[in-house]
């Protein structure tokens, strides 16, 4: 199938009721036949809903359609974009293990691997994306995983995707990307060699800001990369904690299983069945969203590149911009999302310019149908050092749109009012 009929098909079987929405299926428990029913099910004999935490029958549907859109083999739904980065990483990592990170992603991405993931024993290496190179010094042993965003928030940069990989492969590493600003209706990573990819569903997947979520995604065949790989001895070796079970030995997809069985298991950060469905929405209609975002994106970029006022614009599908030969390959039809910046002389003036508009709301969210504005260094950067703020991509005269479904002229009015 072909990727609009994916988006609204994908996952689904109509139940006895012949529904043509997905039902929500808000509901925490499910009644096994008899006890040996339930037993079959804890011992994986027989797949079936046990509890909400672990499946719904709704979040199913949202996760296989979600898989099939990237296209990857299965996909697991989690609370939130942090949690699906957090559990992506533990994973894998234990105490004593480290893993690399571009230094050009979301703020909160740099405070969980700089931060937070310190106190679980986790080393965190940092490379800059656009000199992937820098990757093969940082690599050793204890390397578990490489993560990065296939294209930057907010410095807007544009991953080389198969440079990244490339290199994690020769080291038997697993690579994840962020691919929630492009979407998989932009990029499809698992085509360029990653192995895994994460999303915040919260923002262009839902669409209108209406629900958090988040998505780990995992590539055809990944169990070949795992299977008698020392680095990942977990997923070889008997886990106590299920039965002995080993996940290397299985002929399911094993990362997004093992996600289910233990993380969402002991640390819960599961989806509802409400938001799910409300993200099932979302992706009914991404394909032609992303298309328009897209679109409004670059002329609103191209206006501002022109505007005498704004010092430089991040936007890949510029001409102009470095990025652009990555866009035009790993992008479909060289569409480079709506997520955009610029740069404009101090943080007084990057503020003011923010607080003066009127259609843009000022808000930290991205991918709504809403058309926002951020000043990052003041939000979501907040907490980084001056260095980090440096390394990030992120000035203080820095400011970030997100291109909403307003009309482009209309936006482009208040972006010049704004200016002036």
């Amino acid at each position: 199938m072909h990727e609009q009929t994916i988006a609204i098909h994908a996952g689904y079987e109509k139940d006895a009721q012949g529904t043509m929405a997905v039902p929500i299926y808000q509901s925490t428990a499910y009644e096994f036949r008899d006890t040996e029913h339930a037993a079959n099910l804890f011992a994986l004999k027989e797949l079936g809903n046990i509890y909400t935490r672990l499946m719904n029958p709704t979040t199913d549907v949202f996760e296989k359609r979600f898989a099939a859109l990237e296209g990857g083999v299965a996909a697991i739904g989690t609370a939130s974009g942090m949690a699906a980065i957090f559990y992506a990483i533990v994973n894998v990592a234990e105490a004593g293990d480290n893993i690399i990170v571009a230094k050009q992603v979301y703020g909160g991405s740099t405070t969980l691997t700089g931060h937070t993931i310190k106190r679980f024993g986790i080393e965190t290496r940092y490379f800059d994306v656009n000199n992937p190179s820098q990757i093969e010094a940082l690599v050793d042993e204890k390397t578990k995983i490489i993560l990065f965003e296939s294209i930057t928030n907010p410095s807007i940069d544009v991953a080389d995707i198969e440079a990244i990989t490339a290199i994690a492969n020769k080291h038997n590493i697993l690579t994840c990307v962020d691919n929630t600003v492009a979407t998989s209706v932009l990029c499809k990573p698992f085509e360029y060699g990653v192995d895994l990819s994460v999303h915040s569903t919260s923002k262009y997947t839902t669409g209108q800001g209406l629900a958090l979520g988040g998505m780990i995604v995992e590539r055809h065949n990944l169990v070949e990369k795992i299977k008698g790989n020392t680095r990942y001895y977990h997923f070889n070796e008997p886990d106590e904690s299920y039965h002995g079970l080993v996940y290397s030995d299985l002929l399911l997809p094993l990362f997004t299983l093992r996600v289910r069985l233990a993380l969402l298991r002991d640390l819960g950060g599961a989806p509802s069945p409400f938001n799910s469905w409300l993200h099932i929405q979302g992706l009914e209609t991404l394909p032609l969203r992303m298309k328009q975002h897209s679109a409004s994106a670059l002329k609103i970029a191209e206006f501002l590149e022109s505007h005498p006022k704004v010092d430089k614009v991040n936007y890949p599908g510029l001409k102009s911009s470095p990025q652009y030969p990555l866009v035009q390959k790993y992008f479909k039809e060289g569409m480079a999302s709506g997520l955009l910046s610029f740069e404009v002389g101090s943080k007084e003036e990057a503020q003011r310019i923010a607080d003066a508009t009127e259609i843009f709301s000022v808000v930290v969210n991205i991918g709504d149908s809403k058309s926002i504005i951020t000043h990052p260094a003041s939000t979501t950067h907040q907490q980084l050092s001056a260095e980090e703020l440096r390394d990030a991509g992120v000035p203080g005269g820095l400011v970030r749109l997100s291109i909403g479904l307003e009309d482009t002229q209309d936006l482009i009015e208040d972006l010049k009012q704004a200016l002036q």
